[in-house]
C-alpha cells in the first residue's frame, strides 16, 4: 500500500485518536505496520486502550477508506499532504502529536515558507484589528507566510494584511475545508483559497465542533516560528495558541494596548511573563531569524507617506491634531481650530485617503 494512502486509512479510521494513532506509529514503526497488526499486538502498546482500538479491530484486511476521500478532495480541488510528504512542513513534525495528514486547497509550496502566526481576539477593537492588518502585511511583504485561524476579528484582519501585500497567508482550519465558517468571511475564505492556502487535518464535511478549535490552535503554533498575539482580553482563546508555542520552543510576540483596556489585557499579562514586546515588524523580524524584503516593505510604507505628502495644508494641519488613541470631535475641533463644517470636510477627505478612522460616539483616530 502507498504510503499516503496507509496514513489516510489509519487516520481516517472510526474510534482511533490521534494520540491513540501516534503511540501504535511509534511502536510499530509505519501507519501499515499499524493497519497489518493482529489485535495481541495492538493490544501489547503502552498507554493504549481497547476501547479506542474498535475500529482497527474491526478492519477487513482490504477495507479502503482513503480512495473515496482522496476522490472527493480532487473532485473540491484539494490534495492530502501525508506526514511522510516532502511538503509536510518540517516545524510541524517537531510537535506532539501533529496532524498525519494535511488536507489543503491552494498553492502546496507555501507550506515550505517560513511562517509567522497573527492571533488574536474575535471581538477586537478598531486599534486591534489595524495592528493585526498592518503587522501581517508587512511581514508578507518581508517574505513570511501569515498564519491565522480565519475567525472574526484579529484572524481576518492578519490575513486580509497578508493579501493586501500580495504575499502570502494560510488559514488553519477547525472543520473539513468544505464548511465555510463563520458565513462572514466567506469572500476572505475564497480569497485565500485562491491566492493563498486553506489547511485542515479534517476530512471534508467535518462540521466546526467547538473542541475542534483548540486542536487546530497546535498546527498554528507548530508551524510557524513565532507567534504574535495581535490583541487579545484575558480569557482569550489566543492565549491557548501562545502557550502552545511556548511549549513547542517558539518564540511568542505580544502587542501592547493601552493600560485600562480589558481587550489588551491577555497581551499585558504575556509581557509580564516573558512575550517580546512588539513595537513594530522589525521586532518580529528578528527575533523569528528572518530578514526584511527592503523594496516590498518599503513599497508598504511608501504608499502612507505618499498620501500624506500629497495633502492640502488645510488638511496636514488637521491631520497633526490627531492621534493614534481616539478623541471626541468635538475635541479635534477645539485643537485645530477650523470650524466644525471645515474639519468634517477635511476629516472625510483624510478618511478616503486611509489616514483616519471615524468610530462609533463621534470619535476619530488617526491610522498608520
Amino acid at each position: 500500500m502507498e504510503e499516503k494512502t496507509a496514513w489516510l486509512n489509519l487516520s481516517l479510521t472510526p474510534g482511533l485518536g490521534i494520540t491513540t494513532l501516534w503511540r501504535l506509529v511509534r511502536a510499530l514503526g509505519s501507519p501499515q505496520a499499524v493497519l497489518e497488526a493482529k489485535a495481541p499486538r495492538l493490544q501489547a502498546v503502552s498507554g493504549v486502550q481497547k476501547r479506542h482500538l474498535s475500529g482497527l479491530l474491526n478492519r477487513t484486511g482490504d477495507e479502503d477508506l482513503a480512495s473515496p476521500e482522496l476522490e472527493r478532495l480532487q473532485a473540491f480541488g484539494g490534495r492530502a499532504v501525508s506526514w511522510d510528504d516532502s511538503l509536510y512542513p518540517s516545524l510541524l513534525k517537531e510537535i506532539v502529536d501533529p496532524p498525519p495528514v494535511l488536507y489543503i486547497v491552494g498553492d502546496p509550496a507555501l507550506l515550505l515558507r517560513p511562517a509567522v502566526a497573527v492571533v488574536g481576539s474575535r471581538a477586537a477593537s478598531s486599534y486591534g484589528r489595524h495592528t493585526a492588518f498592518n503587522l501581517a502585511r508587512e511581514l508578507a511583504a518581508a517574505g513570511a507566510m501569515v498564519v491565522s485561524g480565519l475567525a472574526l476579528g484579529i484572524d481576518a484582519e492578519a490575513h486580509r494584511g497578508a493579501l493586501a501585500a500580495g504575499g502570502a497567508t494560510a488559514a488553519i482550519l477547525g472543520f473539513g475545508l468544505d464548511v465555510v465558517y463563520p458565513r462572514q468571511n466567506e469572500a476572505l475564505y475564497r480569497e485565500i483559497g485562491y491566492n493563498g492556502l486553506l489547511i485542515s487535518e479534517y476530512p471534508l464535511g467535518t462540521r466546526p465542533d467547538g473542541w475542534r478549535f483548540p486542536a487546530r490552535n497546535r498546527i498554528i503554533a507548530g508551524m510557524s516560528l513565532g507567534v504574535v498575539v495581535a490583541e487579545a482580553a484575558r480569557k482569550s482563546g489566543s492565549l491557548i495558541t501562545a502557550q502552545m508555542g511556548l511549549d513547542f520552543g517558539r518564540e511568542v510576540f505580544a502587542v501592547p494596548g493601552q493600560i485600562d483596556s480589558e481587550k489588551s489585557e491577555g497581551c499585558h499579562l504575556l509581557l509580564r511573563e516573558g512575550a517580546s514586546l512588539v513595537m513594530g515588524v522589525a521586532d518580529i523580524l528578528r527575533e523569528a531569524g528572518l530578514s526584511r524584503s527592503e523594496p516590498a516593505s518599503a513599497a508598504v510604507v511608501s504608499a502612507e507617506s505618499q498620501a500624506e505628502d500629497a495633502l492640502e495644508p488645510e488638511a496636514a494641519q488637521l491631520l497633526q491634531c490627531i492621534e493614534n488613541y481616539a478623541a471626541a470631535k468635538d475635541e479635534i475641533i477645539k485643537r485645530s481650530g477650523f470650524s466644525p463644517g471645515r474639519v468634517s470636510e477635511l476629516l472625510l477627505m483624510l478618511e478616503l485617503d486611509g489616514l483616519v478612522e471615524n468610530l462609533p460616539g463621534d470619535q476619530v483616530r488617526r491610522v498608520g
